[in-house]
């Protein structure tokens, strides 16, 4: 399908504000859709089968792993969590560009099983700023922010196997930046196939009634 959507994975340090941008992207633009996951966990007050999150049983969840119905998941306290593929693909196929937002090492499972796949990492302008981003949020002790920065340190390494940095200096910028990039992709040869395929035989077809 000619000129279809791209699934992005957005990745970033605690506080480098990759929800914010995220969120304001979508709010600016209606082509894109948030991927939405699925877990075992119960919902809570509020949330929406379909909306947060799609919500399954344990046996229904472990089918859909059975059934490779997922990009990718992973267990954290004995709750599931996991990218339904017919979600994620629908969108695609519908020209959505898909927007993934998960940590550096499920980032690379994904790339690894759809090369397709766009990575960008969202970075703040500099350690100092993140620091002060995170004391500035008043959620945290500094004990859990020196944690989260030594988390910062070790994720940087990984940053070079992503195809694309964004610093995250103001919120406006960067929105403007990262759809400028998703759309960018729009004009990648793998997605005009079928155009290029047409334009192909018009022009041999006018080439032999010359003839």
């Amino acid at each position: 399908m000619d000129n279809q959507g791209s699934l992005v994975v957005v990745s970033g340090f605690s506080g480098a504000g990759k929800g914010t941008v995220m969120k304001a992207l979508i709010s600016r633009y209606d082509n894109y859709a948030l991927s939405v996951s699925a877990t075992t966990r119960a919902p809570r007050e509020g949330e929406t089968d379909g909306k947060e999150y799609f919500f399954k049983t344990h046996q229904a969840f472990e089918d859909m792993i059975e059934r490779d119905e997922l990009i990718e998941y992973a267990q954290y306290v004995n709750n599931y969590y996991g990218t339904p593929k017919e979600y994620v693909f629908s969108n695609i196929q519908a020209g959505k560009d898909v927007l993934l937002e998960i940590e550096i090492q499920g980032a690379l499972k994904v790339k690894k099983k759809f090369p397709e796949t766009m990575l960008v990492f969202i970075m703040p302008p500099s350690a100092e700023e993140l620091k002060r981003r995170l004391i500035g949020r008043g959620t945290e002790d500094m004990d859990t922010i020196n944690a989260r920065l030594k988390r910062a340190g070790e994720e940087a390494e990984d940053i070079p196997k992503y195809d694309y940095v964004i610093v995250n200096d103001t919120v406006d910028r960067c929105v403007e930046e990262l759809h400028t990039l998703i759309q960018s992709q729009r004009a990648r040869v793998e997605n005009h196939r079928e155009f290029i395929s047409r334009v192909q035989k018009d022009v041999k077809h006018l080439t032999s009634d010359e003839g």
